[in-house]
């Protein structure tokens, strides 16, 4: 099939290498020209394991291009995907400013019946003003072209995105016309061989999905973060109590891991987006704006481990092992790393920090400054620091030299904001240890 996605950034160009390889005709258009030049030679802008690779592939065979040109990819396409950014307002609300310039674009040039497809996570009602911004267009061309609005909301999780595209839990098409799920249904066909994984639901139904979904999601961490805090409270481990309920196959263990906070481009955006939503209906989303009030004061917990550790934190050096909001990504958005060195170069520290794929993103993000060093390894970041925070859950960092860990730091210390270490083992290694909500010991620091 012939296919246009308008957005080059992470679900866009993922949508695309993944529906090219199954050897559909996918055109990708951006207004980033360097960007699209990059892409021509093979340059991602984004980190995502075998992306690069794909990509690549695709665009070699022939099956992947890109252009700047809208229209040259409004004709090639018979589905048209829009997967551009929806970035928050300052009242959390989501930007609809280019999901509609796209709409406004697609109007102007197409010329015979076409699947518009809202790809981009959009709050409800979306397709209706995605629909009336093409009937404007149209209407000012004055021409008449038949065209259906479709919500297909995508279910990525980073780092392992491309495994979720190509196998997908669910595949969820939003839409009332018969016409456009026969043309989706062809599209994703591919995908839907072992069993049937399409939900065919009205679009409103489809875009309310994906933000109850994330929701869902960062409620339950929400909640085993608020667990985790009692538990230090009353001297239970928070790690035995999750066993303990994740046992439940009612609960199950997915999401149930206490530490930092959630991050990323999804769970802090969706969240506000939805509060948001309820505030313009007239409800008080009251259990939604509480999973947003406990994300952002369990951000601010490494730091006040760190004080506990340290009361003076002003001249230290504190050693940070990742900065991306999880692994398997170079992504610092709303990451918790980008709150605690905020307020430890408040406090008057520096930072050493090391992650494998974020560097680059934290210093396009912080530039060159002082209290910052940006460590070539996990071992250099070590050296001369005060103590270690752990913050992001790399693979790396889960079994590493302890005793070396000891020798290079001031005061044998490490907080733990994702809990990859046992505190027993570590005591007896010598090495004070504070994780997230495993018992007492963080109020009995001196």
């Amino acid at each position: 099939m012939n296919v246009c996605i308008f957005g080059t950034g992470y679900v866009g160009l993922v949508q695309a290498a993944v529906l090219a390889e199954v050897g559909h005709n996918v055109i990708c258009v951006d207004i980033d020209i360097k960007k699209i030049e990059a892409l021509k030679l093979g340059h991602i802008p984004i980190y995502e394991p075998g992306l690069a690779d794909l990509v690549k592939s695709c665009y070699q065979s022939g099956t992947l291009q890109f252009t700047t040109n809208a229209k040259d990819g409004v004709l090639h396409a018979d589905i048209i995907f829009i997967a551009v950014g929806t970035p928050p307002d300052e009242d959390g609300s989501a930007d609809l400013q280019y999901v509609l310039k796209v709409a406004e674009s697609i109007g102007t040039y197409m010329d015979r019946y076409k699947v518009v497809v809202n790809k981009s996570t959009v709050p409800v009602g979306t397709a209706d003003k995605v629909a009336d911004q093409l009937a404007a267009m149209l209407g000012k061309r004055r021409v008449e072209i038949e065209y259906d609005v479709v919500s297909n909301p995508e279910f990525l999780k980073e780092g392992a995105a491309l495994s979720d595209c190509r196998r997908p839990d669910r595949i969820v098409i939003g839409t009332d016309s018969d016409k456009a799920e026969a043309q989706m249904r062809e599209l994703y066909a591919p995908f839907n061989r072992n069993h049937e994984k399409i939900i065919k639901m009205g679009v409103r139904s489809a875009e309310l999905t994906k933000y109850a979904a994330n929701c869902m999601l960062a409620t339950k961490i929400s909640f085993m973060n608020e667990v985790a805090n009692l538990a230090e409270r009353l001297g239970a481990d928070i790690e035995e109590v999750r066993q303990g309920i994740g046992s439940d196959q009612r609960i199950g263990y997915h999401f149930i891991y206490p530490g930092c906070g959630y991050g990323g481009s999804c769970f802090p955006k969706d969240v506000k987006a939805l509060c948001r939503t309820a505030d313009e209906v007239g409800y008080a989303a009251d259990l939604l704006n509480a999973v947003e009030t406990v994300n952002a004061k369990q951000k601010e917990t490494l730091f006040e481990r760190v004080r506990a550790v340290l009361p003076e934190v002003k001249g230290k050096t504190i050693c940070l092992w990742g900065l991306s909001f999880k692994p398997e990504t170079d992504d610092m958005r709303e990451a918790s790393s980008r709150v605690l060195m905020e307020q430890l170069w408040a406090a008057g520290a520096s930072v050493q920090a090391y992650d494998p794929k974020a560097m680059g993103e934290a210093h396009r993000i912080y530039g060159d400054r002082e209290d910052l060093v940006l460590a070539p390894t996990k071992e250099a970041a070590l050296e001369g620091a005060d103590l270690l925070v752990v913050v992001t859950e790399w693979k790396e960092f889960k079994s590493p030299d302890f005793a070396l860990i000891k020798s290079q730091l001031k005061f044998p210390v490490i907080v733990d904001g994702r809990n990859l270490y046992s505190p027993s083992r570590l005591s007896a290694l010598g090495l004070m240890y504070f994780g997230i909500g495993r018992g007492k010991s963080i109020f009995k620091v001196a």
